[in-house]
């Protein structure tokens, strides 16, 4: 059985101690039934990880000893992707692929036709609650680093905010002159340049939005034919930037690219 991988957002080291507690004690012990001398993974989400072996279960949580560790290239893409609230739970599946996906930050934004609003404390532990997401995508897709989930924003705010020579793309399904494919093809640069994609809520973006995201230089892109569900939206979008970029569909050495 591969050694599964637990996120220690603390320093370790070689030869260390360290407790797993909480959530994680109850995992290891009940779900995967880990005894003493049974193998793991601590990732600190920051391009760190090591081995290590369980040393002893007690109270205060499951003990084990930190083996060999070794820096991992972080896996995050210059991409953000930036997602208007959806309905329901349908924000937690984006986190979740966008994060597999290799994206470094999410941004999420209320627009017009936004179902969900939220109330200060609401929103707040949405975002807590999100970013606990993207933390176990990282770890079921052995991805090194942790993305950022960042406050929830207003539309506004999202296409105002300085980017510097990034690419800043909003798909949009009423556009019927340009593909995403054929744009980012028509982009010399696109490889060497940070990348925002917007994405927007069942109903999609009002003209008025699309009008708005145009004067801050954002270049506005079909799917297809199709109207996509928020999150295929999302998955979509992001799969074809990455291969336009060509950071998705190729293998790294020593890699069987599956």
């Amino acid at each position: 059985m591969t050694a599964p991988r637990i996120y220690y957002p603390h320093p370790f080291a070689v030869g260390e101690t360290c407790v797993l507690d909480g959530n994680w004690r109850r995992y290891l012990r009940t779900v995967l039934r880990l005894r003493e001398g049974d193998a793991l993974i601590l990732f600190d989400g920051r391009g760190r990880e090591g081995s290590a072996r369980v040393t002893g279960v007690d109270r205060e949580g499951v003990r084990v000893r930190v083996g060999a560790c070794r820096a991992v290239p972080a896996d995050a893409l210059p991409l953000t992707l930036a997602q208007a609230l959806p309905k329901g739970g349908t924000m937690e599946a984006v986190i979740q692929k966008a994060t597999e996906l290799g994206v470094a930050a999410i941004r999420p934004f209320h627009s017009e036709r936004s179902i969900p609003r939220l109330t200060a404390e609401k929103a707040r532990q949405r975002v807590a609650r999100w970013q606990t997401v993207a933390v176990e995508a990282c770890r079921q897709s052995r991805r090194a680093d942790i993305p950022r989930v960042e406050d929830i924003a207003s539309f506004e705010d999202i296409v105002a905010a300085p980017e510097d020579g990034a690419v800043r793309l909003m798909l949009w399904e009423e556009e019927r002159e340009t593909g995403l494919r054929n744009l980012l093809r028509g982009l010399t640069d696109l490889k060497g340049r940070p990348c925002t994609v917007v994405i927007g809520p069942e109903g999609g973006f009002t003209e008025a939005e699309v009008r708005l995201a145009k004067g801050h230089g954002f270049l506005i892109a079909s799917l297809g034919r199709r109207v996509l569900k928020v999150e295929t939206a999302a998955v979509a979008a992001l799969a074809i930037v990455q291969y336009e970029r060509e950071t998705l569909g190729t293998a790294e050495k020593g890699n069987d690219g599956t």
